[in-house]
């Protein structure tokens, strides 16, 4: 059985009719239609139609850039297709993961995904690690300055609070207080 998804931008002038009459013409017994952006990862008729598919069913497509508009998230929905045993096919692309010539050509974009991941991962190990050589901290600011670490150690040892009461006072969770105090207890050994 085909099946058919057709999507258009929210919020946008376009006209979903020749999709629907393209994807009825190509055959398709029930097209899932949608007003969304192709960035969405929460498209809900394109994983209701997705989820209809049957081994040996082809979800078509009018466009490529109707199923997604990034190759990690192309790549993503192929599998799910391919997980329900079903396959793909775009009318204007002309590319059917039915056939052995669209099976190689979604195996070489996968190879493209790959390389590309890759390359971004490794250009994010780099930056990081030349951030530290330059003596940058790297994660997320600490919640206190070492100035409040200290007012906090010296209101415990004054006995002026318990940890809940200093977390509240300096609007920090009572565990980044308890934190501060265990640390500073190490540090005392």
């Amino acid at each position: 059985m085909e099946v058919g998804y057709a999507r258009v931008s929210r919020g946008d002038t376009q006209d979903i009719g020749p999709q629907i009459s393209a994807l009825a013409a190509a055959g398709c017994t029930s097209i899932y239609r949608e007003e969304a952006s192709g960035g969405d990862t929460g498209r809900r008729e394109l994983a209701r139609a997705i989820g209809s598919l049957s081994p040996g069913d082809v979800l078509v497509v009018w466009k490529l850039d109707r199923l997604s508009r990034s190759l990690r998230d192309l790549l993503f929905t192929l599998e799910g297709i391919t997980a329900a045993g079903a396959g793909f096919r775009s009318l204007t692309e002309a590319i059917d993961t039915t056939t052995a010539p669209g099976r190689l050509m979604m195996q070489m974009l996968g190879a493209f995904a790959e390389f590309e991941r890759a390359m971004i991962r490794e250009r994010t190990m780099s930056g990081l690690a030349h951030a530290r050589k330059a003596g940058r901290r790297l994660g997320r600011r600490p919640s206190l300055t070492g100035q409040q670490r200290a007012e906090i150690i010296a209101q415990v040892e004054a006995g002026n609070g318990s940890p809940a009461q200093l977390a509240s006072l300096f609007r920090v969770s009572r565990s980044t207080v308890q934190r501060v105090l265990r640390d500073h207890r190490k540090r005392a050994e």
